[in-house]
């Protein structure tokens, strides 16, 4: 007897169907070959490189260079177990270069997909400069570079990094118009504050280092109170800085942070997606989620049911 299609007059076929695809979810890098498991050694790394375990491994050793950094600092601690920390040196960057490794692994023969990733090259990087012959301050620099890698491994840093580098060319324009500002008000308070208070209004350069202090809101009191007695009227010159250049400009930094970190969110949540319709399995991926998606519903829907009572 020839077998049916999977649909209600067949649930055997159907059940088998669901069963081979949670199979497939499971272990997307099986491939049936005589009843035995083919794993390449791409696929292997692959695992590797996306596993949970060892992604928090390595932000555990990455956690260690930090610390023994800083207990490098203290000349007492270096000669009484200046031996061990060489050792666990010698230990992390080991591990750092098996890691590279099984990442570079992972994109082969893609290996160009590796580097179009600018944080698998930062990471890259890292461990090269970290195998070049050291000595004085760059070992320092090298070892801290390490440390830095804290960034690639949190998704959440790696947004807020991107989010900074794509908002320096709108910052150029802002920065520009706070310059023309500190420059205008600069030239301004050295004509009318010079003789009163001379320390921070005597020449152009003081002038602006005042206003550059005014930016932060320290002190600025302070500053007003020394020339007000002989300009009653002061209090409008640093009221329209203060108003202008702190609670317009500066917001205009923090807009535009703001408004480049949405557009950063989206690129990658398009990148993701891109990267999810390139896997070969996301169809068997998508029929499954579907799957469970009607399985939660018919729960949802068993719950909201009354109990029939039992008969007599």
């Amino acid at each position: 007897m020839i077998a049916g299609p999977p649909g209600r007059d067949n649930p055997g076929a159907e059940q088998a169907t669901i069963a081979v695809a949670l199979g497939a979810h499971r272990d997307p890098f099986h491939r049936a070959g005589n009843g035995a498991e083919e794993v390449s050694v791409t696929n292997l790394a692959r695992r590797v490189a996306e596993s949970h375990g060892f992604q928090n491994f390595i932000l555990g050793v990455i956690l260690v260079t930090a610390v023994i950094v800083g207990l490098e600092t203290s000349e007492t601690l270096v000669e009484r177990y200046g031996g061990l920390f060489e050792l666990v040196d010698l230990v992390v960057q080991t591990v750092f270069v098996g890691e590279i490794v099984i990442r570079l692994l992972a994109h082969w023969p893609g290996i160009g997909r590796f580097f179009r990733d600018g944080w698998n090259v930062f990471d890259l990087a890292v461990v090269a400069a970290s195998l070049l012959p050291q000595a004085g301050a760059f070992a320092m620099v090298a070892r801290l570079m390490r440390v830095t890698r804290l960034i690639s491994v949190f998704p959440e840093l790696r947004l807020i990094v991107s989010t900074m580098l794509r908002s320096i060319p709108s910052m150029g324009h802002i920065l520009m118009m706070l310059g023309l500002l500190l420059y205008v008000y600069g030239i301004l308070g050295f004509y009318l504050f010079r003789e009163q208070d001379p320390e921070r209004w005597g020449t152009l350069g003081a002038a602006l280092l005042t206003l550059f202090q005014m930016l932060t809101l320290e002190g600025w009191v302070e500053v007003q109170t020394a020339v007000l007695g002989e300009f009653p009227f002061a209090w409008v010159y640093f009221a329209s800085f203060v108003f202008v250049a702190v609670f317009v400009v500066v917001n205009l930094f923090i807009a535009v942070v703001l408004n480049n970190l949405e557009s950063v969110k989206l690129e990658l949540q398009a990148g993701q997606a891109g990267e999810d319709r390139r896997n070969p399995h996301h169809a068997v991926l998508e029929a499954i989620e579907e799957v469970q998606a009607r399985l939660e519903e018919l729960e949802r829907r068993l719950r909201e049911q009354p109990m029939a009572e039992p008969r007599p």
